[in-house]
């Protein structure tokens, strides 16, 4: 298995990343979702998705989980904007000039972000149970038994291994659409592994939820340039179907593809169904002849 190293963003903060594959091919970033170290990108899936593109495929912690720079508990010195501008500091760091953005939830809302402001270093989009735009009044709300679940859960002892890596998995459980023993079994071991591994347990389940947001990004959608892939759990109850839909529709010429009985989750069932279809979009991407993506202004040309 390929180490672990820190790299360096900003003078501040060091970001721990892991990549698979080779570099002679392209460049893919995962960005995980709130409060996710890289250990949510599941090892198997990184392995099968460098294979697959023959290219270089990168996990990383956020700021606030596993290895990398970390903040008090309820005090992140950091925006949601930081957060976005961390993956293409991550591509600097790496000596990467383009990479194709592979983002999960609140990841996806990252790379989305990180599309508009630096859409020269992003040759492609894949957007993984995600929104255009959080609590957005036009789409549906979170379902009624995972708000249920977040109104009655109760932070443990963050110092409780065992009481950390319950939560953990009563968390994930209430956004699966299935939930095989199985699969609880996964959950569990990489609860353990990410507990063990996360500098400070608190701070990292915590903190992106205390970080100012990004202001409305929604309404700038229409203006990317770069091929984009939507796969959407039919059964997601954080972001309903519906946030998929809308956000297919509108970054120009995205596609949709919905995965039926999948939450907000990526479980080893669907793998089958989305590594395939993320090869082939980034295969396409990278085979076009124009490399440089027009800008807004500019027509698109399929030459």
């Amino acid at each position: 298995m390929p180490s672990r190293e820190l790299v360096q963003v900003s003078p501040q903060v060091e970001l721990c990343v892991q990549a698979f594959g080779h570099r002679d091919g392209p460049a893919v970033l995962l960005i995980g979702g709130a409060s996710r170290s890289m250990d949510w990108w599941d090892i198997g899936f990184c392995d099968r998705l460098a294979e697959a593109t023959g290219g270089l495929v990168i996990r990383y912690d956020h700021r606030d989980t596993g290895e990398s720079t970390w903040y008090p508990p309820g005090h992140p010195d950091y925006t949601f904007a930081d957060l976005a501008a961390d993956a293409i500091a991550i591509l600097d760091a790496l000596g990467l000039e383009r990479a194709h953005l592979v983002g999960l939830s609140m990841g996806g809302q990252l790379a989305q972000v990180a599309a508009l402001r630096e859409s020269e270093r992003v040759a492609s989009l894949t957007l993984i149970a995600t929104s255009p735009q959080p609590r957005a009044p036009d789409l549906p709300p979170t379902t009624g038994p995972l708000q249920a679940h977040y109104d009655t859960a109760v932070p443990p002892d963050w110092t409780d291994r065992a009481a950390v890596i319950e939560y953990v998995v009563a968390q994930d459980r209430a956004y699966a659409a299935d939930w095989p023993p199985q699969e609880e079994a996964v959950t569990r071991e990489r609860a353990a592994a990410v507990a063990d591994r996360t500098a400070c347990v608190q701070a990292s389940h915590t903190n992106h939820y205390a970080m100012r947001g990004h202001a409305r990004w929604r309404d700038r959608l229409g203006t990317l340039r770069m091929p984009a892939l939507v796969l959407h759990g039919t059964h997601d109850p954080l972001f309903t179907i519906e946030h998929g839909i809308a956000l297919a529709a509108e970054i120009p010429g995205a596609r949709l593809l919905r995965l039926p009985g999948v939450g907000h989750e990526l479980p080893r069932r669907s793998w089958d169904t989305v590594i395939p279809a993320i090869a082939t979009h980034i295969t396409d991407s990278t085979n076009r002849k124009d490399q440089r993506w027009p800008t807004a202004s500019e027509p698109e040309t399929h030459g």
